[in-house]
């Protein structure tokens, strides 16, 4: 039998976000394919957190599970593969993957690829990511609530990142990894809260499967930690977006509206590509509203 080569929305990336927009247009008896290419940004993550009744669960396991409930819906087919080119425009999109010739046809495009972190060139830190080294305190703060942690930023960003994380524990150390850059106001109000602040640069991580050990600094000293917060630089999962005509907000994310509409006419897109709120409740919840909306939009053009 010929596979299905022409959908309703073909939706590129298959985790949180994707699959609440498939579920959604599942749900709304449109045909949908979900293309993923198997590599989440919380692969390494050990337990995921602040998502009611799935609190606690392996990435993993959160994620067989939702596809189950999505693929129970007849219309919805799942593709493992990399989407690697979008041309046409709506109603007439034509896509195609890096594991097959097919070109496969669709009316609206949704893009939920999410984004790729860039690591400093430290050793040992890409090892801790998502398991020691975490982003967000909401997520993973309360398993290192009162631990010895660490911050690794510099500047208004480290300032804001250490008033924010001195809520879960009074053990707080931001490693600017040179030299600060807070201003006199910012010193003083972390030395009145006992943050400490440590200018020496980071040589290496040193850890027990992800698990952070030590620091040890580039003068031969160490500092022992159980936890790391930092903020890294990123790209696009994907330069699909930037290929379609897509715009993106200073900070490098996909500008979206308030109904995940890109300014690309048939395009939509949800999840961490276009927010910094990450976090499973809030990719499934602007996964949730581009499938409706795509097919909203579809369903208004044809009545």
């Amino acid at each position: 039998m010929e596979p299905q080569t022409k959908f309703d929305v073909i939706i590129i990336g298959g985790s949180n976000s994707g699959l609440s927009a498939g579920m959604a247009l599942g749900r709304a008896l449109y045909n949908t394919l979900i293309i993923d290419s198997g590599k989440p940004c919380n692969r390494q993550t050990p337990h995921s957190h602040n998502f009611i009744m799935h609190d606690g669960w392996t990435p993993a396991d959160m994620h067989a599970a939702a596809k189950k409930d999505v693929l129970a819906y007849p219309t919805v087919q799942y593709l493992n593969g990399t989407a690697t080119a979008v041309t046409g425009s709506t109603n007439n999109f034509e896509l195609t993957i890096a594991e097959s010739d097919t070109v496969y046809h669709t009316k609206k495009i949704i893009i939920a690829t999410g984004i790729k972190d860039t690591f400093p060139d430290i050793e040992g830190f890409a090892e801790c990511w998502g398991i020691s080294i975490i982003h967000c305190p909401y997520c993973h703060g309360y398993e290192y609530k009162h631990e010895e942690t660490g911050i690794l930023a510099n500047g208004d960003m480290g300032f804001e990142m250490a008033k924010l994380i001195s809520n879960w524990t009074k053990k707080l150390t931001v490693f600017t990894n040179g030299k600060a850059d807070f201003t006199d106001e910012q010193r003083e109000a972390m030395g009145r809260n006992n943050i400490n602040i440590v200018e020496t640069t980071i040589s290496k991580f040193e850890h027990q499967d992800g698990y952070i050990d030590q620091l040890i600094f580039s003068d031969g000293e160490s500092f022992s930690l159980k936890a790391l917060y930092a903020r890294l630089p990123f790209t696009q999962h994907t330069d699909i977006p930037e290929k379609l005509g897509c715009e993106f907000n200073e900070q490098g994310y996909i500008k979206v509206d308030m109904m995940q509409k890109t300014n690309v006419s048939g395009v939509f897109a949800c999840g961490d590509s276009t927010s910094p709120m990450r976090a499973v409740s809030a990719a499934v919840a602007s996964g949730g509203m581009a499938g409706v909306v795509a097919g909203k939009e579809i369903h208004e053009e044809r009545f």
